[in-house]
């Protein structure tokens, strides 16, 4: 059998050059469907906080079960076959590639004056209403989506796949499936999505605090800036909504020497947060590939860090077991 390491090493390979085929049935849709139907299921016979936080155990429940029941399945057949599983999983868990890529074509957009398709561009991968913004404005954006999906779309999923395996890589997902469906602070779901939402925020705790770490070093070698990524990550950490997205933006806002946050406008209301970094330059389209590069080499960074922690810890089992 394939280490667990060795597999994660190979998923993000995979990653790497493949992305997110269209054409492969993607677990994170069937975890869609089955969030929708929970939702349907649950709200017709519980109160809406009741009714979210069965869900949310129905979810988990049946995306643990399933990836553990699909790996025994894989391994009764043959140990090989089981590891191809294992690392497919994995690997459908990692959106490295997907997150440069999308942001890539925005930076395409904008370095052809095509501002328009830069906007259209950056409208598929932030919340935020679009039409309006200039391109230091789409530029933000772009920098800001990549600042903060590091953590759930690379090194949230790995981390966990260290700790549970492609059972530990597919749970985190579904968590974060059910945040990004449930967790609107809306008359629909306040109280429906208060646990999807907190159990998000309790995943990404570690590995958002890791991950924002792992900036600064990584800014050195790229020719940014890390002691002001490092001080403006102490500083400006929790000005933002999210307990955790703060961290990692607030590092790559200093490591750029630019300001995120701002004004932002959410279905024509337009909202004020806070700012995060100084301004010591406008925001550019070259902005986003440094927040590329920087995401990268930071998520490469982070995965040392947890596979040193990992075999430390392992190394410790046996005196501490005897």
């Amino acid at each position: 059998m394939i280490p667990l390491e060795y597999q994660i090493l190979i998923a993000i390979v995979l990653d790497q050059l493949l992305g997110d085929p269209r054409w492969l049935p993607h677990p994170v849709r069937i975890i869609g469907a089955a969030c929708i139907w929970c939702e349907r299921i649950t709200r017709a016979v519980l109160p809406p906080l009741a009714a979210g936080i069965t869900s949310v155990l129905l979810v988990l429940a049946l995306t643990g079960t399933t990836t553990w029941g699909l790996l025994a399945g894989a391994n009764l057949l043959h140990p090989w076959l089981g590891d191809l599983i294992s690392i497919l999983l994995l690997y459908t868990t990692i959106a490295a590639r997907d997150l440069v890529r999308h942001s890539t074509e925005v930076h395409a957009a904008l370095r052809n004056g095509d501002l328009p398709e830069a906007r259209k561009r950056v409208g598929m991968i932030v919340g935020r209403d679009t039409a309006n913004l200039d391109e230091a404005g789409v530029a933000r954006a772009a920098v800001e989506s990549v600042a903060e999906s590091m953590v759930d779309g690379v090194t949230a999923p790995l981390f966990f796949a260290l700790l549970g395996g492609p059972v530990g890589a597919m749970l985190y997902k579904a968590i974060n499936t059910m945040d990004s469906m449930f967790g609107y602070k809306n008359a629909q779901y306040l109280k429906f999505g208060w646990a999807a939402a907190r159990l998000d925020d309790l995943a990404n705790f570690i590995p958002a605090r890791l991950t924002s770490l792992m900036i600064p070093a990584a800014a050195f070698p790229l020719g940014l800036n890390p002691k002001r990524s490092l001080l403006t990550l102490l500083r400006d950490r929790f000005a933002h909504a999210s307990p955790n997205s703060g961290h990692t933006e607030a590092a790559v806002a200093g490591a750029l020497g630019v300001q995120l946050g701002g004004p932002n406008s959410y279905f024509g209301t337009m909202v004020e947060k806070p700012a995060i970094g100084d301004a010591i330059r406008p925001l550019e389209a070259q902005d986003i590939l440094r927040a590329n590069r920087l995401m990268l080499l930071s998520s490469a960074l982070t995965l040392l860090a947890c596979l040193a922690l990992r075999r430390h810890i392992l190394g410790l089992l046996p005196s501490l077991l005897s």
